[in-house]
């Protein structure tokens, strides 16, 4: 009986110390801290206007394509056959120039990703450094970030560091 009591109780002395040396986890929520930053909502509203912009400019371009192709179609029987290949690609190349001008303005290296980048990396490297300086602060192993891809089930909110990382960057909440 003695022996069981002394190795539930050298069990029990093994699994404190294992939780005391087992690193802390916190976790933020990006979206809450960038909606909180004036600058990061002016970036996005600047590249929400830009995108608008671009995207009638190219709804317009698509709009005269379709009356070319109208006029075209109600032309058709009075043309030659070398007239019509000449305007059918007309057609072709605006239609051509249009796609590449959305692929240029909205496509994976586009303009807009590009200014994405100018307006909101900085801001973005901003509070990554200052969720690193709080969980270093904080004698946190990790940080997870609840806003995005990462699925929390659970988080308990005396371990949200969001408005340490706002205080930090100078905001209040």
């Amino acid at each position: 009986m003695k022996k069981i009591f002394l190795l539930l109780a050298v069990c029990f002395v093994t699994i404190l110390s294992a939780q005391n040396q087992a690193a802390k986890f916190g976790y933020v929520d990006t979206d809450y801290i960038m909606s909180q930053i004036p600058e990061y909502k002016a970036a996005q509203t600047e590249l929400d206007k830009t995108s608008v912009q671009w995207q009638k400019e190219i709804e317009t371009k698509y709009l005269e394509i379709d009356k070319l192709y109208k006029a075209f179609q109600a032309d058709a029987i009075l043309l030659t056959d070398d007239m019509k290949r000449k305007r059918e690609n007309e057609i072709i190349n605006k239609e051509k120039e249009v796609k590449d001008l959305q692929k240029q303005r909205f496509g994976v290296d586009g303009e807009l990703f590009k200014k994405r980048q100018e307006l909101v990396k900085p801001l973005q490297d901003k509070v990554y450094n200052a969720i690193k300086s709080v969980a270093e602060k904080s004698g946190l192993g990790f940080i997870l970030d609840k806003s995005g891809q990462v699925a929390i089930l659970y988080a308990n909110s005396k371990y949200d560091k969001s408005d340490d990382v706002l205080t930090l960057l100078g905001y209040k909440k």
